[in-house]
């Protein structure tokens, strides 16, 4: 097998073509879980056979020996478990038993850390086809990644690999991308706003497939800091195995993931209460139907103290809950929510009332539609700062900011691009919180009560742009010297059609 040490564009192009080429009748939200799953398992293998050369040459050929270290280290493959038994045995028609055995036999040998990461069956007749069918997707995607050698990327080449090829999946998912990701210039602004520090404990609530909680980490990490500890908890079973893969391809091997519904069994607990969290990030599903507001009212950790959002529209659940989980007089949260959660009444009114009489809104920001392959509609960010509460450290804040950023993108052909420039302006017009004519604006207590509350941006950064006067005695001027040559014209044009016969 070829050794080369990839630079990132190598690695992504390389990839991205072995997941392309070998793509049948699969469905991109599915056939994802599959190339993932085998990059993954490329990247251990490559790895454990590079230390296995290296206890070789340290211990002079000693198995025992080798395979006594290779236990103590950070993963270890069992034998018949390598991405080239596997290649051993491509041609037998049990391929895809033999891929599920190898894996089964690596998530024994590190149950700690890979227990049940393997989600996917490489033997399903009801996904992947027929035996012969099958067998032709599985050879083709082995061969491609055969060609490469993951062991000396490192752990960011390979881990920003992975969230490139989860975007790529993301573009071909349409609608369901939204389901395992957020498209990474959003999460970039997100994680910003979030201003996350060293020591920092981070959650996303409804991570995905993790790269939203990864941005934030590398936030503290720009701070020239490893001091962060990440949380996350994700509903669907496959996503969560591929945010686990995510964190341990990063060297964040110790992040807690935990997999469940948060609003109706939230898992990130200590001593049978919610954990509380220093910072939080994240992108909810929009008005998530059946998100269990049956039995919000008998809550254990009675989250849902200042009403409960309508059943069909889950929005407040994810918000109400965030708050409940932010450090009292510290914890900040940045979310991503539909533009409805700014300005619909009922439950959903009295709730957002009660966040801003409890002046925890900090900043209200518009961003431009078609950000996402989910939808097309306009979204916004909330960022909510508990520090503003009675007793934190900026108790005396008591505006909303406003920023109308929805003209701040790069225009794309499959979608609208939040490019480096726009975030760098919306976060630094949110630091510096200076209105800005027609962008920004801080908005004061009294005029969102006269307002009802209601956070819409427009009802408080005023867009509108006048329109030139028409000078009506000008334009019949000019229409006025343009009349002979008309004249002229249509009178050379029926010449002309006299000529060819036409009357």
């Amino acid at each position: 097998m070829t050794q080369k040490k990839y630079t990132q564009e190598d690695l992504n192009r390389i990839l991205w073509q072995a997941a392309d080429s070998s793509r049948t009748q699969v469905d991109a939200g599915i056939y994802k879980d599959y190339v993932l799953s085998m990059l993954f398992f490329k990247y251990l293998s490559d790895l454990s056979k590079k230390r296995h050369e290296e206890y070789k040459k340290r211990f002079g050929g000693d198995e025992k020996r080798i395979e006594e270290k290779m236990k103590l280290d950070r993963f270890f493959l069992p034998k018949k478990s390598s991405f080239d038994y596997i290649y051993s045995v491509l041609e037998q028609d049990n391929v895809g038993e033999e891929i599920n055995k190898a894996l089964e036999r690596i998530e024994d040998a590190n149950k700690e850390k890979l227990e049940g990461v393997f989600s996917v069956d490489f033997n399903s007749e009801s996904t992947l086809g027929k035996l012969n069918e099958r067998n032709k997707m599985l050879r083709h995607l082995i061969h491609d990644f055969a060609g490469m050698d993951l062991s000396d990327t490192g752990d960011d080449i390979i881990g920003n690999s992975y969230m490139y090829m989860i975007e790529r999946f993301g573009a071909d998912a349409g609608k369901k991308a939204g389901e395992f990701f957020t498209v990474r210039n959003v999460a970039h602004l997100v994680a910003k706003l979030a201003e996350p520090k060293p020591g920092a404990r981070i959650c996303d609530p409804c991570c995905g497939s993790g790269g939203l909680l990864l941005l934030a980490g590398e936030e503290v990490e720009k701070q020239g800091s490893t001091n962060y500890a990440l949380y996350g908890q994700e509903s669907t079973g496959s996503t969560y195995q591929l945010a686990r893969m995510n964190m341990f391809l990063h060297g964040k091997d110790s992040a807690r993931l935990e997999w469940g519904d948060t609003l109706n069994n939230p898992l990130l607990v200590e001593n049978d209460h919610l954990m509380k969290f220093d910072n939080i990030v994240a992108n909810p599903p929009f008005s998530l139907k059946k998100w269990g507001a049956e039995h919000a009212e008998a809550d254990k950790y009675k989250r849902f103290w200042r009403g409960v959002p309508p059943k069909d529209k889950g929005d407040f659940a994810f918000i109400t809950h965030m708050v409940e989980t932010a450090k009292p007089k510290t914890g900040r949260i940045a979310v991503i929510v539909p533009h409805g959660v700014l300005f619909r009444s009922g439950a959903e009114g009295k709730i957002r009332e009660q966040l801003i009489k409890e002046n925890i809104i900090d900043a209200v920001i518009g961003l431009p539609a078609g950000l996402f392959q989910t939808t097309g509609i306009p979204v916004a960010v909330l960022v909510i700062d508990r520090s503003r509460e009675k007793g934190g450290a900026n108790e005396n804040k008591k505006d909303i900011f406003f920023i109308e950023a929805s003209k701040e993108f790069k225009a794309n052909k499959a979608q609208n691009i939040l490019a480096e420039e726009n975030i760098e302006k919306i976060y630094t017009t949110y630091k510096k919180r200076k209105d800005i004519e027609k962008f920004a604006r801080s908005v004061e207590f009294k005029e969102l009560e006269e307002n009802d509350f209601n956070l819409n941006i427009t009802r408080y950064v005023d867009t509108f742009i006048e329109e030139e006067p028409v000078d009506i005695k000008a334009n019949l001027k000019e229409l006025a010297e343009l009349e002979p040559q008309l004249q002229k014209l249509e009178k050379q044009m029926a010449e002309y059609l006299k000529e060819l016969g036409i009357k």
